[in-house]
């Protein structure tokens, strides 16, 4: 329990790496200018207006993330407000720890194929 991480010695964690044939994220200037061209285009919450609600977006989302595979390109960004995103991420967090773990959750209440957003809910 020297490390800090308090876990023992027979018990380290593993240390994260990212995988070699992770795709790589656009930074910088370029997704500023993305970001800008995909609200003009979608101006509002893609998840909210399949609610019938009204919801200025600004995030820029990956439908399927990067971490499955998703690429990071205009076929596969949707635009979302901040609860729509903060919830598919967090259920996407979710699955992602089931993978490594081998136990798979569905996400339950919120996120795309639910019929309540965050805001909705008060979460």
């Amino acid at each position: 329990m020297r490390d800090g991480s308090g876990r023992c010695v027979r018990h380290p964690r593993e240390q994260w790496v990212k995988r070699p044939d992770a795709t790589k994220r656009i930074t910088g200037r370029k997704l500023q200018r993305l970001r800008k061209e995909l609200f003009e285009r979608e101006p509002l919450c893609v998840l909210c207006r399949e609610r019938g609600l009204v919801t200025l977006a600004t995030e820029r989302d990956h439908r399927v993330p990067l971490a499955e595979g998703g690429a990071d390109d205009d076929s596969n960004v949707q635009a979302l407000c901040s609860p729509c995103h903060e919830a598919k991420s967090l259920a996407e967090a979710v699955r992602g720890r089931g993978r490594c773990t081998g136990l798979v959750h569905e996400g339950r209440g919120v996120g795309p194929k639910s019929r309540e957003t965050p805001a909705e809910t008060g979460r």
